[in-house]
């Protein structure tokens, strides 16, 4: 059974400074719970229905330093940010913060200004979707420790690296090609494979900033043949993925 004081604080982390001051984040869903037990990621405790724990007891039993607490739904749903609270959630350590700067002969997705939670953890899953290790952030991005963002990575942030760091001084230190995507650039199905490169996507309103803009080496553009104004960045995203890494 949970004390006052222990669902406080599991309350408090649906706060990015208490994520940050903890160093510690909750990660809401059946499906996501039972991944991140599989990938030995480090969790500290599941709360979860007696039916769930019971589904998964076998997993649990090789994993002897999580602490698990039988909830009821009830109590799921003071300690859930969502709407309809899942049958378990887990508390997690964040991982240690990684190097930035890819390494030659990969491809990775830089995020400028990305602010909905939603689109951050689409984005987080394309990147998993087509293979690519590694996300960098600006620090203006929505927090992918947000639990409405963990929720819509459905599992992908396992196996995805996320870093946060300025986009313009990656681009500054880094001798990888860069594709900005832009309602005014190069048509994209010009563009052949590409084997190394960053993928850079702007904020869902205004796009990529003038200065990354000018250090990109490529700007890309989806080709348009109906009247819409733009793409959605997670969709476009997905798209230019589609079409440079297959």
């Amino acid at each position: 059974m949970l004390s006052k004081a222990q669902i406080k604080y599991i309350q408090s982390l649906q706060h990015k400074k208490n994520r940050q001051k903890s160093s510690q984040y909750i990660a809401e869903g059946d499906k996501i719970v039972q991944e991140l037990l599989q990938a030995g990621m480090p969790v500290k405790a599941v709360y979860a229905t007696a039916d769930w724990l019971e589904q998964h007891h076998t997993l649990l039993a090789k994993l002897p330093a999580v602490t698990v607490t039988t909830v009821d739904t009830a109590i799921l749903k003071q300690l859930s940010s969502l709407t309809t609270p899942n049958r378990a959630m887990a508390l997690l350590d964040m991982p240690a913060s990684t190097d930035p700067l890819p390494a030659p002969g990969t491809v990775v997705m830089a995020l400028e200004g990305i602010q909905d939670p939603g689109n951050m953890g689409t984005l987080i899953r394309i990147a998993d979707w087509f293979g690519i290790p590694q996300i960098i952030c600006s620090p203006d991005c929505v927090d992918v420790y947000n639990p409405k963002t963990i929720q819509a990575t459905m599992g992908s942030l396992i196996r995805v690296r996320i870093a946060e760091y300025d986009i313009k001084t990656l681009l500054q230190q880094t001798s990888l090609p860069s594709y900005a995507a832009t309602l005014h650039g190069k048509d994209i199905t010009g563009y052949a494979v590409i084997r190394e490169g960053i993928i850079l996507i702007g904020n869902e309103g205004r796009g990529l900033t003038e200065e990354v803009m000018a250090l990109a080496t490529h700007r890309i553009t989806i080709p348009r043949i109906g009247g819409a104004e733009s793409l959605n960045a997670a969709v476009a995203a997905g798209i230019i993925c589609g079409r440079l890494l297959i």
